[in-house]
């Protein structure tokens, strides 16, 4: 059986298999979430049951009842009030959905876990990331239900930054779970690479992007400034060339007034040609310098930055009220796929 070694122990195939099931599911979990937000999905179930949770509403009568408790929320009383039951089904699925994956994610992580600990093919180094992996995913799911809390109060609306926290924690958890793969797989290089400064400023840069992504996502400021390369026939939107504007009530009332939403967009362009420009200066001083298959992740990183600006034109072109469902869905999950190639290729240039 083919296996890899770190401090001298030996993983097995069947291992470093179980291990990229884990990330598909965990980049997984992030598309789902994104559509489950963009079809306003994500309050349709206003209870948290961990163990009955598992099962939906079996019969009519059950469907009236989970129907009538999404009635008292926020959400429907200011923006579903015309909601059919078959309506509500279907955005009651996305969130079922969302949560049932999570659920599945655990099982597939903690029971092949518990076999291989029982069959001692696990050392403690291994276990100990896993941990990491188990606890940031933890903290997600529980920032998630803290965002969906804030959303049943008030506003018909998760929290902008309450979600951009439960997006960022997820962030983390796949950022976890690509070191230990990298790891059992034993990504890295023959030779030093004088340049690996480079990839981490890159980094750097590509998670403050995936940060403020999440703001606005929450904050809806894609459907603000539906226009490209302008942002309603400005550069810089004249809300943030006023100074009296810039203050924190207006980052915390961002639902009531146009400052946050602007900034927040604007800095997200900024942001994107900035990654753009960084992302094809790393390609050309690292290209002739590293190996494969750091050669490879530094050309997907090059084509995956690409194709994220394309995707992110054309939802901001093609809204219409809301977000696209297909162009947003497509430019979060390049997005991730491209921080993540980021993370790879930080790592096969370590010293092996």
């Amino acid at each position: 059986m083919e296996k890899s070694t770190i401090n001298n122990f030996k993983y097995t195939k069947a291992i470093r298999i179980w291990l990229i099931i884990g990330l598909i599911m965990l980049i997984g979990q992030v598309v789902i979430g994104g559509i489950t937000r963009l079809t306003g999905s994500g309050l349709s179930i206003t209870k948290w049951d961990i163990i009955t949770g598992v099962i939906p509403p079996l019969n009519a009568e059950e469907w009236v009842n989970a129907f009538e408790l999404y009635k008292e929320t926020p959400q429907f009383h200011k923006i579903n009030s015309t909601f059919t039951i078959q309506e509500f089904k279907f955005i009651y699925f996305w969130e079922y959905f969302h949560r049932l994956w999570v659920r599945s994610l655990g099982f597939i992580f903690l029971i092949p876990f518990l076999i291989f600990v029982a069959k001692k093919q696990l050392d403690f180094y291994l276990i100990k990331r896993l941990g990491i992996v188990i606890l940031l995913t933890i903290l997600t799911a529980s920032a998630g239900w803290i965002m969906v809390q804030s959303g049943l109060v008030n506003r018909p609306w998760v929290n902008a930054y309450k979600l951009a926290i439960h997006f960022t924690l997820a962030v983390l958890v796949i950022w976890a779970m690509v070191k230990t793969v990298s790891d059992v797989y034993l990504l890295g290089s023959k030779k030093i690479i004088s340049s690996k400064k480079t990839v981490t400023f890159v980094l750097s840069i590509a998670f403050v992007q995936m940060m403020v992504a999440g703001i606005m996502a929450g904050m809806k400021a894609g459907l603000y400034y539906p226009t490209w390369p302008d942002m309603n026939d400005e550069f810089t939107p004249s809300v943030l060339l006023n100074s009296e504007n810039w203050g924190w009530n207006n980052m915390i009332n961002y639902d009531t007034y146009l400052f946050a939403p602007a900034l927040i967009q604007f800095t997200h362009r900024m942001l994107a040609y900035f990654l753009v420009a960084a992302t094809i200066y790393m390609f050309f001083k690292l290209k002739n310098k590293v190996e494969e298959p750091s050669k490879k992740w530094l050309n997907g990183a090059l084509i995956l930055v690409w194709i994220q600006v394309v995707l992110g034109i054309l939802t901001v072109l093609n809204v219409h009220g809301k977000i696209p469902l297909f162009f947003g869905v497509s430019h979060q999950l390049i997005g991730l796929l491209y921080f993540m190639g980021l993370l790879f290729l930080y790592d096969s240039l370590r010293k092996i």
